[in-house]
């Protein structure tokens, strides 16, 4: 459904530092860097579809209240490592990794960017050692 998503910073090297690492557990990359904003794919996608900006208006980055993006996880173990990775590189914790009542393997955690935007990953699948509810 979407092209790609922005989400603003005031300090574009902040969040290099941030977003390297914490895109990192989930599998993208940052494959484009330019002086007012850095993308970042999937390795295999030749299209940036996150991009971290400063605005174009030259304004201060706000956060937008009610927005979140939710990023695929592949693993239960990714959205643990994304969670640890955000902590660990300056974002602030919003809800720890864990089930969440939106579905029966809807699990997810919510973080915030050094910037303040709202961030969470979420895995779907089952743990292979479980198999699936009856």
């Amino acid at each position: 459904m979407f092209l790609y998503l922005t989400l603003g910073t005031n300090d574009l090297a902040r969040a290099t530092r941030f977003y390297d690492p914490v895109m990192a557990t989930l599998g993208l990359i940052r494959a484009r860097t330019e002086p007012d904003e850095i993308g970042y794919a999937a390795a295999e996608d030749t299209r940036c579809r996150l991009w971290i900006t400063r605005p174009y208006d030259g304004k201060a980055a706000t956060v937008g209240n009610g927005s979140m993006p939710a990023l695929v996880a592949e693993s239960r173990a990714a959205v643990d490592a994304f969670h640890q990775a955000a902590l660990a590189h300056g974002g602030s914790d919003e809800g720890a990794p864990g089930l969440r009542s939106y579905g029966p393997s809807f699990y997810a955690c919510y973080v915030r960017d050094p910037d303040g935007n709202k961030l969470s990953a979420v895995c779907e699948h089952f743990p292979t050692d479980q198999g699936s509810p009856a």
